[in-house]
This record gives structure tokens, C-alpha cells and sequence, in this order.
């Protein structure tokens, strides 16, 4: 593919296309679970983080491997038609491997690694035969202090997707409060890694300084927290905002994007879509749309080059350039005027 200027004549040029809207690079999705896929509807909107948790455990048993199986396949699909080049997928078991190997999405996996008691590393270990796959702790509560460990300091030159403060109770847990902490002491859940103090001191007491970290959701995020990582991290820390779902499981909005905005060049800000299980759809376009009074020249580059770097893959997806494999999307149902979304954009892939 070339990237070109033309003068005049452009209309009367064999085999153009006219668009209207705006074209962008190919999306990066930075972080979604796919495997999830079959969950789309089945978990009720609004009943909090914990509720639903608890519902996942409910139903996810319900499903038949042939209709896990199918909302993979049709949510991929559904990603690459409008215009998703790569995605960073959190992945618990090797379900979504077949689709993606056929898929013409790049997918970065990362393996999950989660458990009080009992820890899954060695099961998810067994997931890196599969290409562009590498374990990351699931959150900062969910892990003991060991795994995690081990978890962040092998494989340094891999990327890690952390789930980070998507509630307050996460924070107040390290504190001894919150619901989070109450729930941890009905089931007899004990934590060795509260010493710590907060979720952000964990982050950088373990991992390596000069290590990629994609930080997911943040609706929580202080600036003191925002102080504290980038104060240790020697490249830039990507945090990546899933507004679509933290509105369809407890409403809350990520308070931390203006103070991500100017928080200055040690910040990536990136767009994940989460996973059907907790959004209406995997639409990068959907989530833009949550940003009101951001440019959109801003919002199209967390949604492509940024994710694209927060993924390691910047070097050949995320911009529209000679020897990149971005694809191109065509953005309709634009306000050329003022160059922003409206209700009525949709995004289609035509490259």
C-alpha cells in the first residue's frame, strides 16, 4: 500500500473511492477478553463489581463449547469489519487460539495469572505454546505476593495488562476497608501483599522499571497514584480506559482522564473495549463516543498509535505509513464542521 497526494483529475482516476467522513489508521483495541464472547447479555447491567463477579460464576457453566466457540468467531469478525487491527486479550484457557490463528487481527495475549488459595501459574504457563502469548498478574488484589512477583520479573521484554483501581474498594482494601475487604473476610481470603500500602506501591515495589505496563480501567486513579508509577517507570505507562464498561457494571466513569491528560509525556492514554460479558458491543467507535469534550484528533490516536505502543507493535500498526500493516477505516456520520462524533457514527473497515 502507498500513501500518496493527488491534485486534480483524483475524480476521473480509475477504480477511486469516495468516502465521506473521516479515514484513520486501523484501531488498536488494548484490551478486551474475547473468550468472554458468549457471556454478551447474559449478566444483568448496574449491579456493581461484585455482583457481577458473582454472576460470571453463575452462568458461565450454562454454555456449550459450540456456542463459546461461535461468539468468538462472530465477535472477531464483527472487530475486524469495523476496522480493529490488533487487540491486547486477556486469556484464561485456549478457546479463542483457533479463531485468531485464522484471524487477520493481530492479537497479543495475555495469559492471566489470579488466585488466593490456589494460583493457576502453571496452567497458564502451559498457555504460552501459542504464539504472541505472555502471563500478566490479573489485578493487584486477586494475586499473592509471590506469583505475582514471579510473574512480574520473568519475560521483561513482554508487556503486562494489569487491572487497576476499576473500583475505590481497591485502594481501601490495602487500607483494611471497603467491600472488597469485608467480602475477602467472609470467604477467608488472607492477603500477604497488603504491606505494601496501595495498589500503586505494589506496582512499582515489583515491577522492573524498564518494563511495559498497560494499567486497565483506573476509574479510581489519584494523582498522587499517578505520581508514584511515573516517578518510577523509565518508559512510558499506558493506561487504558474501558468507559463503555465500567457504565454497564456499576455506572462509574473513569475520573482520571483529565488528570491522565495532563499528566504529561510519561502517560499513554489507550481505548480497550473490556469483554461482552460487561459492554453491548466491541466497538471502538462506541467508546470514543464517551469522551465528550476531547478532540477527536486526540481520541483517534489513543484508539490507534497508542495502543499500537502500549502493545509493542508500533512499528507496524497504529498509523498509516509506507512499510506499516495498518488498515485504513472509514469513519461516516461525521460533524465535518466542528470534526467530531455524533450519535450516528459508525466506523467500516475499506483497507
Amino acid at each position: 500500500m502507498a500513501v500518496e497526494q493527488y491534485g486534480e483529475g483524483l475524480d476521473s482516476t480509475p477504480g477511486v473511492e469516495f468516502h465521506s467522513g473521516i479515514l484513520s489508521a486501523g484501531f488498536v483495541n488494548a484490551h478486551s477478553h474475547i473468550e468472554l464472547s458468549y457471556l454478551r447479555g447474559a449478566i444483568a447491567e448496574g449491579g456493581g463489581y461484585a455482583a457481577f463477579a458473582d454472576s460470571i460464576a453463575k452462568v458461565r457453566d450454562t454454555f456449550s463449547e459450540e456456542e463459546r466457540l461461535s461468539a468468538v468467531v462472530e465477535a472477531d469478525r464483527t472487530m475486524w469489519q469495523e476496522g480493529v487491527d490488533a487487540v491486547g486479550d486477556i486469556v484464561n484457557g485456549d478457546t479463542s487460539f483457533a479463531t485468531k490463528s485464522a484471524s487477520p487481527i493481530y492479537y497479543k495475549n495475555f495469559a492471566e495469572v489470579f488466585g488466593l488459595r490456589l494460583c493457576n501459574l502453571e496452567n497458564q504457563r502451559a498457555l504460552l505454546k501459542y504464539p504472541n502469548t505472555s502471563l500478566s498478574p490479573h489485578s493487584i488484589y486477586s494475586v499473592q505476593d509471590a506469583p505475582f512477583r514471579e510473574v512480574c520479573g520473568t519475560d521483561c521484554n513482554e508487556p503486562l495488562s494489569i487491572h487497576f483501581l476499576e473500583t475505590e474498594d481497591e485502594a481501601l482494601l490495602y487500607r483494611g476497608e471497603g467491600s472488597l475487604q469485608e467480602w475477602y473476610g467472609k470467604v477467608g481470603f488472607e492477603c500477604d501483599f497488603l504491606h505494601y500500602g496501595s495498589p500503586a506501591k505494589r506496582i512499582v515495589e515489583c515491577v522492573p522499571k524498564d518494563r511495559s505496563v498497560l494499567l486497565v480501567h483506573n476509574c479510581a486513579l489519584s494523582e498522587h497514584d499517578v505520581e508514584v508509577l511515573t516517578n518510577h517507570f523509565s518508559m512510558p505507562l499506558s493506561f487504558v480506559l474501558c468507559p463503555r464498561s465500567n457504565a454497564y457494571i456499576s455506572g462509574v466513569e473513569p475520573r482520571s482522564v483529565e488528570l491522565l491528560r495532563k499528566a504529561g509525556s510519561n502517560i499513554n492514554i489507550c481505548i480497550g473495549t473490556d469483554s461482552l460479558s460487561s459492554n453491548w458491543s466491541l466497538s471502538m467507535v462506541e467508546e470514543l463516543k464517551q469522551f465528550k469534550n476531547i478532540p477527536l484528533a486526540e481520541l483517534l490516536q489513543w484508539a490507534t498509535i497508542n495502543g499500537a505502543k502500549a502493545l509493542g507493535i508500533d512499528d507496524k500498526y497504529g498509523t498509516v505509513e509506507v512499510g506499516k500493516r495498518s488498515g485504513v477505516v472509514s469513519l461516516s456520520g461525521v460533524d465535518l464542521e466542528n470534526f467530531a462524533l455524533t450519535p450516528r457514527t459508525k466506523a467500516k473497515r475499506i483497507l
